[in-house]
């Protein structure tokens, strides 16, 4: 009887403490965009230069990103070589809805109905060659270039921003852009 009443206890004790995390967890500072995107400008081709890992890329090399602005949305091609450089080609075709107000900054990326993800440009370059890109939660980052390779010195920089923004830049990786042109 003892026993169950102890144990009982901590469990009431475990949940009690994971609901305070849950309500007193830190929220991260509002996440600044860029004051405007130009969606036509923005349209093309996008290499993944590196990113924060997640589970929609895994095992991709050289990333791409496309863009082409529809009516109401932008329809978003991705597309990667699963395993090595060499390897599979695959991909996915979604749409991203610009979030009313954000001048375009801001984007609901939707790949499979009818869930969707935050997609907010924080940094641009002013002729559109390269950007940063991230989620609010500061879960998700991708810093995107126009070409396969980024010079370093921006690629620091942008590096800088994100940490400066909250985001955990120990766990960017670089991604393979060692296909060539597709």
């Amino acid at each position: 009887m003892k026993k169950s009443l102890v144990f009982a206890s901590l469990g009431i004790g475990l949940l009690v403490l994971g609901a305070a995390y849950l309500v007193f967890q830190p929220t991260p500072a509002p996440l600044p965009t860029v004051s405007s995107v130009d969606l036509q400008r923005y349209a093309g081709k996008w290499y993944e230069i590196s990113l924060i890992p997640n589970r929609f890329e895994k095992g991709c090399h050289c990333t791409t990103a496309e863009y082409v602005p529809k009516e109401d949305y932008v329809e978003v091609r991705n597309s990667c070589r699963k395993g090595s450089a060499n390897g599979k080609l695959d991909g996915a075709v979604g749409k991203a809805f610009p979030v009313e107000g954000s001048n375009n900054a801001k984007l609901r990326v939707q790949f499979f109905w009818p869930f969707r993800g935050d997609y907010w440009i924080l940094d641009l370059a002013d002729d559109y060659s390269h950007a940063l890109v991230g989620s609010p939660d500061r879960n998700f980052l991708w810093i995107l270039a126009r070409k396969p390779q980024l010079d370093p010195v921006i690629y620091a920089r942008l590096s800088q921003k994100a940490q400066e923004l909250g985001f955990d830049v120990r766990r960017l990786v670089h991604n393979d852009q060692s296909c060539g042109e597709r």
